[in-house]
C-alpha cells in the first residue's frame, strides 16, 4: 500500500511531479484538446490532495477572472502614452 495514502480511497497528501501535473490540470482548464482529459482529470483529483487543491483553486480563480473582469475602453492618447514610456525604459 502507497505509504502517502492514509487509508484505502482517500487522496495521496503529496504528489510525485507537481510541476507537470498542475500544468496538464491547468491545460484541461484552459480548454486545451487533450485527449481523454475528462478520465484524466477524474483520477488527478481522486487520487492526489495537491492536485485536487491546485485545480479547484485554479478554477475558482478563473471564474472570478471571466466574471469580475470587464473590457474597458481606454482612450488611445492614454495607450500612447504607456507605449512612449515603455520606450523610454527600453
Amino acid at each position: 500500500m502507497d505509504k502517502n495514502l492514509e487509508s484505502e480511497g482517500e487522496r495521496k497528501l503529496s504528489c510525485s511531479d507537481v510541476s507537470k501535473c498542475f500544468k496538464l490540470l491547468e491545460s484541461i482548464l484552459d480548454g486545451d484538446n487533450i485527449p481523454d482529459s475528462q478520465e484524466i482529470l477524474n483520477q488527478k483529483l481522486a487520487k492526489c490532495q495537491p492536485c485536487f487543491e491546485h485545480y479547484h483553486l485554479e478554477k475558482a480563480i478563473k471564474e472570478v477572472l471571466r466574471t469580475k473582469c470587464t473590457k474597458h475602453v481606454v482612450p488611445s492618447d492614454v495607450v500612447d502614452r504607456i507605449r512612449e514610456k515603455i520606450q523610454d525604459i527600453k
